[in-house]
């Protein structure tokens, strides 16, 4: 198990555009690290410059404390899967699956035993001599995650790698891809746009936007305690409701949602810090689930009355659309709930449950 390193990365291209500045990360031997963020926000680049694939402009990339950024690809020991299973068409399962081995010349009885191996870990065992048109999308993506671990690399990379299946065959990878990094013990860092998966795979999650880090966490501490606007909107689905308004004292403070009838009263116990001041522009984050159509025995509720617009049933859950301001926004209620769409209601929620951001995005 290898433990990687990153200091002060930086990709600058030719044209002065930076792809990637200034990333600090640290990912602990045997650790399952996912980045994700936008498209073009610099997580591939990322991982290809793990990879040896990019060169790295500025900053230090450490293999358990050795310094990487000239080694070429072969000598880094990379296990790399991308979003294209890149199989030989023309080559079997085995064949593709042992192709690594080839190239390094081992003998043919160490590859059939290594190939046979692996093929058993990702249930292939009964396709070896298939072509790969022969096979299900789910099976060219386990044929290439076998060409990766047959080499027992130091470090696994994958670069979107269930982007091209169907939804219920990516919940399925998903699991096979986190159980087979728990049981082969193989650091890994993981490139997605898509946060489900993020949360879902992730022991920790790296958040990206315009080449720069956002926030590393756990998916849980990510979710509850997003460092600034853009993660509290990015991860988490459905999406934050965020509010945006401004803060009036007359005589007490209370926040005015823009364009719409929604106000409350504040108090210096919402607050970590000072109370904001007369004239202070906020957003305040409400997570679907923390929003509800009874009102909590605190006393401390908020009330947001408004009509519903559309219901999405989702078996044991429903979500609920609303709007105060022309914004759509969501609760998520047990499907059990009499609603209907047309009908006003009151939500309720909980100081305790807002999460509230400064004008430039940052975390109060």
């Amino acid at each position: 198990m290898t433990h990687l390193q990153l200091s002060s990365i930086t990709k600058l291209y030719d044209n002065k555009t930076v792809a990637v500045k200034n990333v600090s990360l640290e990912v602990q031997p045997g650790e399952f690290l996912v980045l994700v963020g936008p498209s073009g926000c610099g997580k591939s680049t990322l991982l290809r410059m793990i990879a040896g694939l990019e060169s790295i402009s500025s900053g230090d990339l450490l293999f358990d404390g050795k310094r990487m950024n000239e080694e070429p690809p072969k000598n880094r020991d990379i296990g790399m899967v991308f979003q294209n299973y890149a199989l030989y068409p023309h080559l079997s399962v085995g064949e593709n699956i042992g192709f690594p081995l080839s190239i390094r010349k081992e003998s043919k009885s160490e590859i059939k035993r290594k190939v046979q191996e692996v093929a058993e870990i990702l249930g292939l065992d009964n396709a070896l001599s298939s072509k790969p048109k022969e096979l299900s999308g789910g099976q060219r993506q386990r044929v290439a995650l076998g060409r990766a671990i047959i080499r027992s690399p130091r470090i696994f990379l994958f670069d979107e790698p269930l982007s091209n299946l169907d939804a219920q065959l990516r919940v399925q990878m998903r699991s096979e891809i986190i159980a087979l990094q728990r049981k082969l013990g193989v650091t890994a860092v993981y490139v997605t746009h898509d946060q489900t998966e993020a949360m879902t795979m992730g022991d920790k999650i790296a958040v990206l936007k315009q080449g720069e880090i956002q926030q590393i966490s756990t998916p849980a501490e990510m979710y509850r305690n997003p460092s600034n606007l853009f993660v509290s909107s990015f991860i988490g689905s459905p999406q934050i409701n965020l509010f945006h308004g401004i803060i009036r004292e007359n005589p007490a403070l209370h926040f005015y949602e823009n364009s719409s009838q929604f106000s409350f009263q504040f108090s210096k116990d919402n607050f970590k810090t000072m109370l904001p001041a007369d004239g202070t522009e906020l957003t305040i984050g409400i997570r679907p689930e923390d929003l509800s159509l009874t009102m909590s025995s605190n006393d401390q509720n908020i009330q947001i009355e408004a009509e519903i617009k559309a219901i999405e049933y989702i078996g044991h859950e429903s979500l609920l659309y609303f709007s105060t301001n022309g914004d759509m926004k969501c609760c998520r209620v047990p499907s059990v709930a009499t609603v209907s769409v047309g009908q006003k209601v009151i939500f309720y929620t909980l100081y305790s449950h807002l999460l509230l951001f400064g004008k430039d995005g940052s975390r109060l």
